[in-house]
């Protein structure tokens, strides 16, 4: 379904594509940079020219909540604000900064106390999020303050009713069990009791709701994992490994997802080797079974990038299997870890959504 001829011609004139961010049944989500009136700025674009038919009702609804949302909250300065918007697409200004789950705030009580002021700033404009569970809904961005995103569940009210009382205090809730996650010591008693009270609706909605919701998203919509990989990220990717430890020659392995332009979801596997030619021996061993479908990356790394406790630091490989390179910045803390993964980035294969957005150090460029 192509966009509205009014969107398509604005957008021909003001858009530059640059990198895929996802894409579903709902919408398709991208980086690029929008030309105003002040000239070149890195923005995000929400499209729904690209969603099948059969789901375009309930897009079309959830884009209509998140074009009113953004909309209200303009000049709020708690999110990416809304810069154009069209039938079927929205421009929103991009924040410098990465999703709750890469930033992993641990200890962090400036950035939980910027996120409850910026919820109480959505709040007294009578707009709830809704949708806060989530933490790829939150932002951390490289001034350290929380930004919310995604508004396509918001909800506004005119009045402080009963269900607008009831909405707040779930956002604020959600809010908690992040920072009871990644700030336990700095919780109040009276946060403390805020997380162990659900709200009537919440507990109704946990006993029937919420099965049926799961039972819809993760079957017919497909949704899995909080990563955007769905079921190859959470189904195939273990098998995949498995098959690739079989090499002796691979020390460990780490697969992350990534937007797709043609497939939708991409699985990019990094084999930490010391030998250089071992990714077509891998394809090759891959390809004898088509389930499930191989890895459309395979990159051999001398290691992998791991935390104090050896864990792999996923959050900095899917940054780099989707191209937002400059997002690594904040995320590195030391000259050795920027040097480490210049390595890395100097040999990255998903080259098709590449943009130059800025890296670390120009990424090598």
């Amino acid at each position: 379904m192509p966009l509205p001829k009014q969107d398509a011609t604005f957008l021909s004139t003001t858009w530059t594509e640059g990198v895929l961010l996802k894409r579903d049944v709902f919408s398709t989500v991208e980086r690029g940079r929008f030309r105003g009136t002040d000239g070149n700025v890195d923005a995000v674009l929400r499209r729904l020219d690209q969603v099948p038919w059969w789901s375009y009702v309930p897009a079309r609804h959830l884009f209509a909540r998140e074009r009113r949302a953004r909309q209200i909250a303009r000049g709020l300065s708690v999110g990416p604000e809304l810069l154009w918007a069209g039938q079927q697409a929205l421009l929103r200004g991009f924040i410098d900064g990465v999703a709750l789950h890469l930033a992993k705030p641990y200890g962090d009580r400036a950035y939980f106390q910027s996120a409850k002021a910026a919820l109480h700033k959505l709040h007294r404009a009578g707009i709830c999020h809704n949708d806060l569970a989530k933490e790829q809904n939150w932002l951390r961005g490289s001034d350290g303050r929380a930004y919310l995103t995604d508004f396509q569940l918001a909800a506004c009210f005119k009045k402080r009713s009963l269900l607008f009382r009831i909405a707040a205090y779930e956002d604020l809730r959600h809010l908690l069990k992040h920072k009871r996650t990644y700030a336990p010591d700095a919780l109040t008693p009276r946060e403390k009791k805020i997380l162990a009270r659900k709200s009537f609706v919440a507990r109704t909605w946990l006993m029937t709701g919420k099965r049926v919701y799961r039972a819809i998203t993760r079957g017919l919509f497909n949704f899995t994992d909080r990563e955007g990989g769905g079921r190859r990220l959470v189904n195939d990717a273990p098998v995949l490994i498995a098959r690739i430890k079989e090499n002796p020659a691979v020390r460990d392995a780490a697969i992350v997802a990534f937007a797709d332009r043609r497939s939708g979801v991409g699985l990019y596997a990094f084999v930490e080797s010391d030998q250089a030619v071992l990714e077509a021996r891998l394809r090759a061993a891959l390809a004898g079974s088509s389930d499930p479908k191989p890895p459309e990356h395979i990159q051999i790394v001398p290691l992998l990038p791991r935390d104090a406790g050896g864990k792999v630091r996923t959050e900095i490989l899917q940054l780099i299997a989707m191209n937002q390179i400059d997002l690594i910045e904040p995320l590195i803390t030391s000259a050795e870890d920027r040097e480490f993964f210049r390595e890395i980035l100097d040999s990255r294969k998903n080259l098709r959504d590449r943009f130059n957005f800025g890296s670390v150090d120009q990424a090598s460029s």
